[in-house]
């Protein structure tokens, strides 16, 4: 995507309206995952970002606009998304969390409140969104079963039969004090096979269904809300932002 004036997920992507449905602004491409927390009753946020990309807290600021409260923290390096998201890990260990990718747009809307109704009403650890994948050689696969008891998680699989892929989730302190302690395990040299894997990750970052992978086969407990006309879009590539726009607004 380089070069850009801004971070991606600061992208203008559709427009929002005010209050009175007159007046339309720009929409930028997190501002639908932010829209998505706030409408399940999400209320607090962490945005974590790298040295350097201060255009997204000087746009966000306190989450005013969306009446949420937003905080940042602020990183050097990371060695993949699990790195990434463990950098909160002192603010939320005790909460609940929920996940996405602010470069990711996904419809329906109410995929959050489904996944934390089904968090709320099972005593799981772990729930997934499963989409049906565009491409599977480029998604995390979901193998799981009649009761959506997630059996597997497959890293891009080269050939596969397997239909959903995951794209955000909603977890409790379980699976965060697991990812914590994947990540110890990380350093100490273990998994090594995940480390700069380029066939897995382009940069050879370490992948969030790394993790849950290992979770499933922990016998943690995982669970999947399928979404079969669940559509998405990836705004990271050229080529998908030259149709972003005929995805939203939604």
């Amino acid at each position: 995507m380089a070069p850009l004036p801004c971070s991606k997920e600061l992208l203008p992507i559709g427009f929002d309206r005010d209050p009175t449905g007159k007046e339309r602004s720009p929409k930028v491409a997190s501002h639908y995952l932010l829209e998505r927390f706030r409408e399940a009753g999400i209320h607090k946020g962490y945005i974590i970002i790298r040295d350097g990309k201060w255009d997204i807290p000087a746009y966000w600021g306190d989450g005013q606009r969306l009446d949420m409260d937003l905080a940042y923290v602020v990183i050097e390096g990371s060695s993949g998304p699990p790195d990434t998201i463990d950098r909160a890990y002192s603010f939320v260990k005790d909460k609940i969390v929920a996940f996405g990718f602010p470069d990711i747009l996904f419809r329906p809307s109410d995929v959050f409140i489904k996944l934390l109704t089904q968090l709320d009403r099972r005593t799981t650890d772990v729930v997934l969104a499963l989409f049906p994948a565009h491409d599977t050689k480029a998604m995390d696969m979901i193998d799981f079963d009649a009761r959506l008891r997630v059996r597997s998680v497959h890293l891009k699989p080269r050939v596969t039969r397997l239909k959903y892929a995951w794209l955000c989730a909603v977890w409790t302190p379980v699976f965060t004090e697991f990812l914590h302690q994947f990540l110890r395990r990380v350093r100490k040299g273990q998994y090594a096979e995940l480390i700069r894997n380029r066939r897995i990750d382009p940069q050879g970052d370490i992948p969030v269904g790394a993790v849950l992978g290992a979770a499933v086969r922990a016998k943690l407990k995982v669970e999947g809300v399928t979404f079969p006309t669940g559509r998405y879009i990836d705004i990271g590539t050229p080529q998908a932002l030259s149709v972003a726009q005929r995805f939203v607004p939604y």
